[in-house]
């Protein structure tokens, strides 16, 4: 692998944001949809940059491109859960199209 480090990853630099804004976004839910759906979204987003970073740590291509795979499950898991917040009217029709 090479001598860049993962924060300098144009996936990961991305992934931050989503999650941070993410997470202030459910922060201001009503208990039940932040203890349901809330909690399932951070998680799946949290895990997109986690995922990235440690698979580029792993050292090999192999074990990166696995841990990128699983990014991607968590990238498309994130999206079915936003999805699922602006059907249940949690997310306005702007927060939405950003992701």
């Amino acid at each position: 692998m090479s001598t860049k480090r993962f924060q300098e990853l144009q996936i990961y630099q991305l992934s931050e944001p989503l999650a941070d804004d993410i997470w202030k976004i459910i922060d201001g839910w009503h208990f039940f949809a932040k203890d349901t759906i809330g909690k399932q979204i951070v998680r799946s987003a949290d895990s997109i940059g986690a995922n990235v970073a440690e698979g580029f740590g792993r050292g090999n291509y192999q074990e990166n491109k696995r841990f990128v795979k699983i990014a991607r499950g968590s990238l498309n898991e994130t999206q079915h859960w936003l999805r699922r917040a602006y059907t249940r009217n949690l997310l306005t029709t702007e927060q939405i199209i950003q992701y």
